[in-house]
């Protein structure tokens, strides 16, 4: 099927389908529901909590507050349950797919493969494990910030963790496009990746060197996905409209890279194929 005649209630009607497929998942019985959201949980919780416990015991840290420090937690989760939401499955960590051979598996259905990678890991039901913690961390402390957010605000932040979501998938595809070149050495780039965003993610930035800051919004672009976005929102600094503006800009930035970049693996891949399906590959 042509790209130009996938409509958007084509992609509505995969969305649905997979959203049923990921509830049957789910309800296969309460003990496996149960198991699996605690497990989600306590997952997420334990990649905030050296920052929480260090922010209680301290009372904030730097020059952020408790609640300030409550709202970046809050909006990291709310990024990454977003992420798991609309790209589980593997499509977060695409070399996986890629290593194995399972790119031939989208490859060949018909439907653009644009298509496919924004609605096969479509999972509102197992991936939405972090929403609670989340609206609880963003309303909690935004009650104790006296926030009293407007319709600007409101869509500042819609807007920051849109960008937010895009920064995370384009820097997980910048570094799973290896695994085109390199499928058996690369296949698991994406887990030490996204693990290092998460590990990252969670801490203000304030005070660290020029060149250290410089690499966490850049290279490693950690800063930009909850602590530069927040930053603007909570006013921690005076901040002007082109400061509040940088974060979409960089989202569309990281998205033409990581475009480029798979691109090209994709067509290196077109010419070589999967080595998964070769007699003297690693796998069969």
């Amino acid at each position: 099927m042509a790209s130009s005649t996938f409509t958007p209630t084509q992609l509505g009607r995969l969305w649905r389908l997979y959203a049923g497929m990921d509830l049957l998942y789910i309800a296969r019985g309460p003990g496996v529901a149960f198991t699996y959201y605690l497990a989600e949980l306590v997952i997420g919780a334990a990649a905030a909590t050296a920052t929480f416990l260090l922010a209680a015991r301290f009372d904030g840290i730097g020059a952020w507050s408790r609640p300030q420090i409550l709202f970046l937690l809050g909006y990291a989760m709310l990024v990454r349950m977003l992420v798991t939401v609309f790209f589980s499955y593997n499509l977060a960590h695409i070399s996986r797919r890629i290593g194995r051979g399972q790119l031939d598996h989208l490859l060949i259905q018909p439907q653009p493969l644009w298509a496919a990678l924004v609605t096969e890991g479509f999972a509102p039901v197992s991936g939405s494990s972090m929403l609670a913690p989340a609206a609880f961390l963003l309303i909690w402390s935004g009650q104790q910030l006296d926030m009293t957010p407007s319709a600007a605000w409101w869509a500042l932040f819609v807007v920051d963790v849109l960008a937010s979501v895009v920064i995370v998938q384009s820097f997980e595809y910048a570094w799973g496009s290896v695994a085109f070149w390199a499928p058996r050495a690369a296949e698991e780039i994406n887990s030490h990746s996204w693990d290092m965003l998460q590990t990252l993610i969670p801490f203000p930035l304030d005070g660290l060197s020029g060149l250290a800051l410089t690499s966490l919004l850049t290279i490693v672009p950690a800063g930009l996905i909850a602590w530069y976005p927040t930053r603007v929102l909570l006013g921690v600094a005076p901040v002007s409209w082109v400061e509040a503006a940088a974060l979409p800009a960089a989202a569309l930035l990281f998205a033409t890279f990581a475009a480029w970049t798979f691109t090209r693996g994709l067509r290196h891949y077109g010419r070589t194929g999967s080595s998964r399906y070769l007699e003297y590959g690693h796998r069969r």
